[in-house]
Order: structure tokens, then C-alpha cells, then sequence
């Protein structure tokens, strides 16, 4: 099945962002995390084109989008998006946010009251601090972080990218290479210090995020070792309309690892809440 496309630019003042327009219908939207592009939600883009009308861009900095000379500032990604919808005049929308791209979430949907639809967090709290959530998250999280280190810096020794976890390289290397492909396309600039940028960044508490007056939904990994899994479920309770669903053998990439548990998830999510219809 084919659908219409198009693929774009957008100047910005300090730097140009490229996206991709997949579709038709109810307009939703795509960001990217850390190690991707636009062109990491291919297995997205090709499951939800027939009702929607998909949107992925690549945030600055992201190849094929330029960076600018001082680098990338997260600060920067919750305009770049206004910009970009605007551009292709797009009002209201549904926003899936994996890990960085929740920063872009969060900030856009706070600053935006009532124009997303439905936002996805997927292994992300985006700009929530998880240590202003209730209990028991706080006291879990410096263990958390300290086997998780250690973790990481295992995957590493074996060439595995902590991002895309130890599962896909031994049951999907295919998938995990094409991974670290994608990964590779962005260069040239510090990525680690957008990473620190990034972290100074999660400093709001949970309740913040009703103030989008959208509904959200969590997608949490079981396996995840970048972001803490279960963080989350202590900050639902302070917005209403948020959930949290688990996909439990997956590491931080579900929506690369285990597109059809992903896709599935954020399908009955956008239909329940009125956007778009099932395939």
C-alpha cells in the first residue's frame, strides 16, 4: 500500500529543520529521541499513514536538520515544533514522544493548552523530574542508577548501544544494526553535552503537565536502562487523563524492538480519545 508523501525544510532563524509528511487524516505528530531522525519511525510511519496524516521531523542538530554554531539547546525543540506546525498549518494534534522527543512534548503541550490531542510519552518523562514524584519513586532511583550504569557500561564493552539493549542485538541484529545506522547520520557536534543539557532541563513536577488539559499516556519498558521504567507510575496520579502502560520484555527503544506491541498501544490510545480510527 503506498501513500501520499512529501518531504520538506523549514528555515529557522539559527538552523533548518527537515520533515516528513506521510498520509492522510487526523495529523500525528513524531519526535525522535537521542540516537534518531525522522527517520527512525519507519515502522510507525508505515502502520499509521492510512488514518493519519504523519508527521516526522528531525530536531536541530538531527541529520538531515542543520545545528546551529552554539549547539543544540533543548530550550529551542517546543518552538521548532510550533514553527513547524504552523508551517504545514496544523492546529490541533497528537503528539508520540520517544525519550528526548518528550522534552519536546512536555514543553509544547504546557505551552500549548488544548492543542494536543493525545501525547505519548514513551520511555520518557520528557522535562518531569522524576524525583518530585510520589513514592516510592524517589527512593528507587539512585539504586536504579547505579545498576543501570553498570549495565550500560556492559552493553557498551560488547558493542551493543545502550539505547537499543542487549534483546535486539541477539534476537534482532538486523533491526540493531539498522539502529546504530541511524544513530550514526547525526555528527559533528557534542551530543553528550546536549545529553547534560537535557538533564538540567527535568526540573518541573509532574502536576505541571496538566496544564496541557490533554490525555497521557506513559509507555513504559520493562528492560529499559536509559530512563527509569517505573517512574512514571508515580506521576499519573498528578495529571488527570495519564496512564501508564508496560511493555515488559523491551529495552528502551519499543517503538524499534517491538513496533507491534508499540503501535498497537498508541492506536487503541489515540482512538479511545477520539483521534483517528483503527486500521
Amino acid at each position: 500500500m503506498s501513500f501520499p508523501h512529501r518531504a520538506g525544510t523549514l528555515a529557522r532563524p539559527d538552523c533548518t529543520l527537515a520533515y516528513e509528511v506521510t498520509g492522510q487524516g487526523p495529523p500525528l505528530v513524531f519526535a525522535h529521541g537521542l540516537g534518531g531522525c525522522l527517520m527512525s519511525w519507519w515502522q510507525q510511519v508505515a502502520h499509521f499513514a492510512a488514518n493519519y496524516t504523519c508527521i516526522a521531523f528531525s530536531h536541530r542538530g538531527f541529520y538531515p536538520s542543520t545545528a546551529p554554531e552554539g549547539g543544540v539547546d533543548p530550550a529551542e525543540y517546543a518552538p521548532d515544533l510550533a514553527a513547524l506546525l504552523d508551517h504545514l498549518g496544523h492546529g490541533e494534534v497528537a503528539l508520540v514522544c520517544q525519550s528526548m522527543g518528550g522534552w519536546t512534548g512536555v514543553e509544547f503541550a504546557i505551552a500549548h493548552p488544548g492543542r494536543v490531542k493525545a501525547l505519548v510519552l514513551a520511555a520518557t518523562t520528557g522535562s518531569l523530574d522524576p524525583r518530585q514524584a510520589a513514592a516510592p519513586v524517589p527512593e528507587r532511583l539512585a539504586p536504579w542508577q547505579a545498576e543501570s550504569a553498570a549495565a550500560r557500561a556492559a552493553m557498551l564493552e560488547r558493542h551493543i548501544l545502550p539505547a537499543s539493549g542487549p534483546h535486539m542485538a541477539a534476537e534482532s541484529p538486523a533491526l540493531a544494526h539498522l539502529y546504530r545506522q541511524i544513530n550514526g547520520l547525526t555528527r559533528g557536534w557534542d551530543r553528550e553535552a546536549l545529553r547534560a543539557r537535557l538533564g538540567a532541563a527535568r526540573i518541573r513536577p509532574p502536576a505541571d503537565l496538566a496544564a496541557a488539559r490533554c490525555p497521557v499516556l506513559f509507555l513504559a519498558n520493562g528492560e529499559d536502562q536509559v530512563l527509569p521504567p517505573f517512574a512514571p507510575a508515580g506521576m499519573v496520579d498528578a495529571i488527570p487523563g495519564a496512564r501508564v502502560a508496560m511493555i515488559p520484555a523491551a529495552g528502551h527503544s519499543a517503538y524499534f524492538e517491538k513496533p507491534a506491541a508499540f503501535n498497537a498501544l498508541v492506536e487503541a490510545f489515540l482512538v479511545e480519545n477520539g483521534w483517528g480510527s483503527a486500521r
